[in-house]
């Protein structure tokens, strides 16, 4: 996760525990959660600042979590491979409160048979709940795998269709 330009960093408080935001030039490329897999060093994540996209992401997330929002309009960094990228670009046409398989999120992107590649660059995704991971799951509907942990995923999942029902 290293770039040539200076990261920043700030730390959020969410229902799901401190969230880390990270931005390099002004634009918002990490949100990581405590204990997650592939959360990078804390020394990649730059000096502490609160200005930059901070506050407007920290404001769409606390509208998110409230139930008062479906879905995020900030400028993302996604920082990966062309192949990760277009699976980060496709979790976030998956709708609020719906869930898709692997092998669904593969076709979707133009990778038949690519389920397993998708699910690795799941994992990777830097810009969690944002970029919506938590919405994929099993071909059996089995909450497989989440960065975060399997009890995020469905606290996650869980508050999303709690919400869709009073949005609905």
């Amino acid at each position: 996760m290293r770039t040539d330009s200076p990261r920043v960093h700030t730390v959020i408080d969410s229902p799901y525990g401190p969230l880390t935001l990270v931005a390099t030039d002004g634009v918002l490329c990490g949100l990581y959660m405590t204990g997650q897999r592939h959360r990078p060093p804390e020394e990649s994540f730059g000096e502490r600042a609160d200005d930059g996209p901070f506050p407007e992401a920290a404001r769409q997330l606390a509208a998110w979590f409230a139930g008062e929002s479906t879905g995020f309009d900030l400028p993302l960094r996604l920082e990966g491979t062309p192949f990760q990228r277009r699976v980060w670009e496709g979790l976030r046409e998956i709708p609020y409160g719906e869930t898709v398989t692997y092998g669904e999120l593969a076709e979707r992107i133009g990778a038949p048979g690519a389920s397993r590649a998708v699910g690795l660059a799941n994992g990777k995704n830097p810009i969690g709940i944002i970029v919506p991971c938590h919405r994929v799951i099993g071909a059996n509907g089995s909450l497989t795998g989440y960065g975060g942990g399997l009890e995020r995923k469905r606290q996650l999942l869980a508050f999303e269709s709690d919400s869709t029902d009073r949005l609905f």
